[in-house]
């Protein structure tokens, strides 16, 4: 094992307190509001009374918190069997008959149901992605990483891996079809749902992003100036890295649905 890969576990396990550690200080506060809500229930009819949406938010958070541990967890489990060897040297493959296969789809199912709760939910969100746009990293080097909108075409669930496609390359790519490529799922990232605005957690003015260029299907890093929420509308204002104009940076307009949390480490 490289001096890099062990960084990234270390990275990533480190990654995986620090959302462990979020995640008690968030159920510390739902519980804050369990006890005062079974305390005075008559609180949430007062005017002007937030109980229930905050605690709705703090829902949204343990959830997303949720969900990034899981990726985590997964991410490090690719990584840690990598390094594991995948059977002993010289071994014998032969040609599996059809019991043999009814056998090994058998043992997959059971594979699957000795998975945790957390776990399953992770494989079944990944498998849900089918057909859907996704923000993926399809190329990374020393320099920088690249992010742009794809389709998701399958999900399998042996080698925790994504076949996307990109069906806009840029003018630059060789040849002018459509690229197909085959990503693990640290390279991928769900939009949030359009249709669902309410559950989707706002990003506060001031935060780091990655969102889609307005008139591209690549994304980068930018800054939030302004919400949706604040705006009364369903677009952010961003200010994106690199896009100075007249020695300024242009204050542009995202879909909330384009926009995504920035990726730990990200190079641009």
């Amino acid at each position: 094992m490289s001096s890099p890969d062990i960084a990234s576990i270390l990275e990533n396990s480190r990654e995986l307190d620090r959302l462990r550690k979020e995640q008690e200080e968030v159920l510390v506060e739902i519980n804050k509001l369990h006890k005062k809500l079974q305390a005075t229930p008559e609180v949430v009819e007062k005017p002007g009374d937030s109980s229930l949406s905050r605690l709705k938010s703090l829902y949204i958070q343990a959830r997303d918190l949720s969900e990034r541990e899981v990726t985590i967890s997964n991410l490090l489990l690719n990584q840690l069997d990598a390094f594991l060897p995948s059977g002993p040297p010289g071994q014998q493959r032969r040609k599996m008959d059809g019991n043999d296969q009814k056998r090994k789809r058998m043992k997959s199912d059971s594979d699957i149901s000795r998975l945790s709760p957390s776990m399953r939910s992770h494989i079944e969100a990944c498998v849900s992605l089918k057909d859907e746009q996704v923000a993926a990293r399809v190329t990374s080097d020393a320099e920088k990483d690249e992010w742009f909108v794809v389709k998701v075409i399958n999900f399998d669930e042996k080698t925790k891996e994504f076949e996307v496609l990109d069906e806009e390359p840029g003018d630059e790519e060789e040849g002018s079809g459509q690229k197909k490529y085959k990503l693990p799922a640290s390279c991928i990232i769900p939009f949030p749902k359009r249709n669902d605005p309410a559950s989707t957690p706002e990003f506060p003015a001031g935060r780091q992003v990655l969102a889609v260029y307005p008139g591209t299907t690549a994304l980068y890093k930018a800054t939030v100036i302004s919400t949706p929420r604040k705006r009364k509308s369903d677009e952010y204002l961003l200010e994106f890295d690199d896009d100075e104009e007249d020695g300024a940076l242009p204050q542009r307009t995202v879909p909330f649905h384009k926009v995504v949390q920035l990726p730990e480490g990200h190079r641009q």
